[in-house]
């Protein structure tokens, strides 16, 4: 998995990412140069992928049998044209998952929404969504999250009561979307530090972030 790591490390950028790197390490510098110390806390794509994997079987096992146990008398219909409405669903969704980070990191940026930029890892076929100044720890657990909770988390409930099977589906897709973000928020919150400063840094071309405090 570290081997995987270090390839990702050294995909081929594109002239948007090299300038927001650039962009990147200069800022990166000048919190150096203010005391600040570094601490990175990227993660790999493929290691996002496999955890994601991992917890994604067991919810979906979990929430299609509570599904089938509180509407037994619901009849489960799926047609030929469902598979690919719901494709097209979870394509269009993607996109607004990324709009969510920028729009919600935007309300903690320091230029709000003019320091939120996207970008495409066509190596991955993966969008994301990054903010180029740093952000307060808070900010960015919430700007991380909030995909999962608007578009994963609140569709799963309402369609658990409702009983809408589509819904369900895409609620849990979501979710799943939402892996990386998850692993990320875990890694921050399970770091441990004293410092009275504490800024969180997302990183322009990797999956994760970089801790500056002091």
């Amino acid at each position: 998995m570290d081997e995987q790591f270090e390839k990702e490390k050294q995909r081929r950028l594109s002239p948007q990412e090299k300038r927001r790197l650039a962009r990147f390490e200069e800022v990166c510098a000048e919190l150096a140069s203010r005391g600040y110390a570094r601490t990175d806390l990227t993660v790999g794509i493929v290691r996002a992928n496999v955890v994601t994997l991992a917890l994604s079987v067991p919810l979906f096992v979990i929430c299609i049998v509570a599904f089938v146990l509180v509407h037994r008398e619901t009849s489960i219909v799926i047609s030929l044209s469902t598979p690919p409405i719901m494709l097209a669903v979870l394509v269009a969704l993607t996109v607004v998952h990324e709009l969510i980070h920028g729009l919600t990191w935007s309300f903690f940026a320091e230029n709000r929404f003019k320091d939120i930029e996207f970008g495409f890892m066509k190596e991955y076929l993966t969008p994301y969504c990054t903010c180029s100044t740093p952000l307060p720890l808070a900010g960015y657990i919430v700007g991380g999250l909030m995909p999962g909770i608007v578009l994963g988390v609140i569709p799963t409930i309402v369609a658990l009561i409702s009983g809408s099977l589509l819904l369900l589906l895409i609620g849990l897709f979501m979710i799943m979307g939402a892996g990386g973000d998850m692993l990320i928020t875990f890694e921050l919150l399970r770091y441990r530090s004293h410092a009275a400063e504490k800024l969180i840094y997302d990183h322009p071309t990797q999956a994760g972030c970089v801790v500056f405090e002091r």
